[in-house]
């Protein structure tokens, strides 16, 4: 008897808890029979949103995302993650230089890209699954295809013919590179853009990179450490112009020093098949002629034409504009501090925005917001400041806070005092092959208050993120001067500058 007692006690517990998971799936779906509701939908499975839609499922809110590619976004299927793959065999081959200052005999090596590219794309497709697997662990409903926005009366997205609604709904789609037509330029779409870059199944023999912003600068180094003959051509004299001017100078002699051939004040005429290559036309501006002095030039037998131009936001076929959603003139969505858009209930995060266009800036822009909407913390908002960045040039950058020309312009000529210092590192004294490292405080105020940070150097891109943190705490440089030196390292130039 007390057998069938336990039997049927446990059966009522099992009964129950089937109730319960099928009043937790009904309560999803809740709006009609043809509309399927969450309290959070996101639009795009990116970075900031897959952030955003987890600790939302965290917090009990029920959630979609609704992605019409890889999980993952820009960052993991064509920016970031591969990028530093790249990267990281593009200073191999740099190291490979050096062996023999170092006293190893090495004979010659062959690079295979096939062969990276083939285990990258495994890492890829590995960390896709992984993010499939935490949706799924999250009970994060995933639903693939394009999203775009009804007229219904509510805020509603249709995705193959279906409607979805919620409470709440998260615009996360991120941006892409921005392409020309044929009718700017005659021949551009005979060009790629940074995405191409990672279906390219062998290295190019010579390649042409188009464009002075982080994106032309890592992509012309990558190939060309790989080995790939390449050019870089830019519109003025200089790359990463929104950058320091120390560091936009530095890195514009770093990358000649390379033996990357870069072409300043010059832009592509046109492009053209032949049976080479691709034939690149060039117009070149004398700087010093106001009018006139243009020097026409062509590259033959080019494998690869990069466009890296400029990203713009992806909101292709999303009917924003019926919503009542503003845009820039960029089209870039408009929003608050809080990540609100100017239509109650709809927001959005990251590339889409325009602004601080930065993977761990869009992950804590989307966890702020589920902790806002579903957690009750009405001033969760991201603080978009003093946020630190790298470029993966060779030799890597690493910046935080204002340049000098914005500490000036903000504060004044007079409040500001600058730090700096430029030397070999120790790496190189017994190599032939030189890199600089240079450094900058940007100091403001009678207590010099460090507000900016920016150094190319060898390991600047690891030494950057404690770095950050003492400035993100306010630090002086009197703190600074305070920190005993670890020695020998780069880094301990920045506690001994005077």
């Amino acid at each position: 008897m007390m057998f069938i007692r336990l039997n049927r006690r446990l059966s009522g517990i099992v009964s129950l808890s089937l109730a319960l998971q099928r009043h937790t799936v009904n309560s999803r779906r809740m709006a009609s029979d043809s509309v399927t509701r969450f309290d959070l939908i996101v639009i795009g499975g990116g970075s900031g949103g897959l952030a955003g839609a987890r600790r939302a499922a965290e917090l009990g809110a029920s959630t979609a995302v609704i992605e019409s590619h890889k999980l993952g976004g820009t960052c993991v299927n064509v920016g970031c993650v591969p990028k530093k793959v790249m990267w990281n065999a593009a200073v191999h081959a740099e190291y490979l230089h050096d062996h023999s200052d170092y006293g190893f005999e090495v004979g010659h090596l062959n690079f295979n890209w096939g062969t990276l590219k083939t285990k990258r794309d495994a890492y890829i497709s590995r960390l896709n699954d992984i993010y499939r697997n935490n949706l799924d662990k999250a009970e994060i409903e995933t639903i693939e295809g394009h999203a775009s926005f009804t007229d219904d009366a509510l805020p509603t997205v249709e995705v193959n013919g279906k409607k979805y609604t919620a409470s709440h709904i998260l615009i996360a789609t991120g941006g892409r590179p921005t392409e020309l037509s044929d009718d700017q330029i005659p021949g551009a779409s005979l060009g790629i853009t940074s995405d191409g870059f990672f279906q390219l199944e062998t290295l190019p023999r010579r390649s042409v990179v188009v464009g002075a912003g982080y994106i032309a600068v890592e992509m012309a180094g990558i190939l060309s450490a790989l080995g790939s003959k390449t050019s870089l051509i830019i519109r003025q004299t200089g790359v990463l112009r929104t950058f320091d001017s120390l560091i936009s100078a530095n890195c514009t002699k770093e990358i000649e020093n390379s033996g990357i051939d870069l072409w300043k004040n010059t832009q592509v005429k046109s492009v053209r098949r032949s049976a080479g290559g691709l034939e690149v036309t060039l117009t070149t501006k004398d700087p010093e002629k106001k009018s006139g002095g243009e020097e026409i030039s062509t590259i033959e037998e080019v494998d690869c034409l990069l466009w890296a131009i400029g990203r713009e936001p992806n909101t292709t076929g999303l009917h924003t504009s019926q919503m009542g959603i503003e845009t820039d003139k960029m089209g870039h969505i408009v929003v608050d501090e809080f990540q609100n858009t100017s239509r109650p209930g709809i927001y959005a995060l990251g590339d889409v925005c325009g602004k601080a266009l930065l993977t761990p800036v869009a992950i804590a822009a989307g966890r702020k917001l589920a902790h806002r909407l579903f957690d009750g913390k009405a001033d969760s908002k991201v603080d978009y400041s003093t946020i630190p960045t790298v470029v993966f040039a060779h030799p890597p950058i690493g910046t935080v806070g204002l340049t000098e020309e914005e500490a000036v312009t903000s504060r004044g000529k007079d409040n500001v005092k600058t730090y700096t210092t430029s030397f070999t590192p120790m790496y190189h004294s017994m190599t032939s092959r030189k890199s600089q490292c240079v450094m900058k405080l940007v100091c403001v105020g009678p207590e010099e208050k460090v507000v900016g940070l920016h150094m190319q150097g060898l390991g600047c891109d690891e030494m950057l993120q404690g770095f950050a943190v003492a400035v993100k705490m306010g630090a002086t440089k009197a703190d600074f001067d305070r920190t005993i030196a670890i020695h020998p390292t780069s880094s301990e130039e920045f506690v001994t500058m005077r």
